[in-house]
């Protein structure tokens, strides 16, 4: 079997813990400002046309979440006052404390990000879809931040199939057929996030558009103009991100993107989020 090369460092991430009450904290990193090639090449294993054309971006700094939202964190916030909606104490098909929130909509997340920022007085929000990739890659230039294939053991997806349980020169693994603790797998990238490949699917704030003809350069979400923003709410799909537990290795990779309606939940779909660096 030819050998294959997984790329493990050590870095020093700058962050800030939020305090969410009843010893539940959020761990917030510093992604640094910095530009990027956003998409796939045409000759990455998987890709789709979606992920086209290549275009460089450029990011400003961001915190961003350490890991997806757990359970836990989700529970102190959705026991808040309303902003817009009300929200399920208790959505996830996989309980634990220390697994991240499934069952979440688009709108869902929004709400959440809108409690977060009434309790702590900072703006949080979705990342936007070039944030999310930025802060996914950390640098790299690969599939995957920890290089040009993935394994079971480095994150959690469906690797038992015979034709596409593997990527590349990767081997098939194992499938978990759940969600897992965020951080189980104990390896971070280059900016030191977790889960970024597999587990749950993770919201963006952007539209969904079927090719990045047209993208904004500088970061920003991607979203249509309407008379109203229940208009932008309800009346187009959004972007997610990452892949899940469900999925095969391919749609763990950096550059992938599906869109789904605001309104989706699923057993495979939750969201991190964003604050505004300063």
């Amino acid at each position: 079997m030819p050998k294959i090369v997984i790329s493990y460092l050590q870095h020093e991430a700058e962050y800030f813990v939020e305090d969410l009450g009843a010893g539940v904290e959020l761990d917030m990193v510093l992604i640094p400002g910095g530009s990027f090639m956003m998409g796939s090449p045409e000759y990455e294993l998987g890709r789709s046309d979606n992920e086209s054309p290549q275009h460089l971006v450029t990011i400003k700094p961001f915190f961003i979440g350490k890991y997806p939202i757990t359970q836990a964190q989700w529970k102190a916030i959705a026991e808040l006052s309303p902003i817009k909606q009300e929200l399920n104490l208790d959505p996830s098909h996989f309980k634990g404390s220390n697994r991240p929130v499934e069952r979440i909509s688009w709108l869902d997340a929004v709400e959440f990000c809108d409690r977060l920022t009434e309790k702590t007085k900072r703006k949080y929000r979705l990342p936007s879809e070039a944030e999310w990739e930025y802060a996914c890659r950390a640098g790299t230039t690969t599939p995957f931040h920890f290089g040009e294939t993935i394994t079971t053991d480095l994150a959690n997806y469906n690797g038992t199939n015979d034709k596409i349980g593997s990527y590349g020169r990767g081997p098939k693994g194992i499938y978990r057929q759940e969600t897992t603790p965020v951080g189980t797998f104990k390896v971070a990238n280059a900016f030191g996030l977790f889960d970024m490949h597999g587990n749950v699917w993770e919201w963006c704030a952007d539209h969904w558009h079927n090719n990045y003809e047209g993208a904004p350069d500088d970061g920003s979400a991607w979203v249509e103009e309407q008379q109203n923003d229940r208009d932008n709410d309800y009346h187009f799909e959004k972007v997610r991100r990452g892949s899940s537990w469900y999925s095969y290795p391919d749609y763990c990779r950096s550059a992938c993107r599906v869109g789904n309606a605001p309104g989706h939940k699923s057993g495979n779909g939750g969201f991190r989020v964003v604050c505004t660096a300063g």
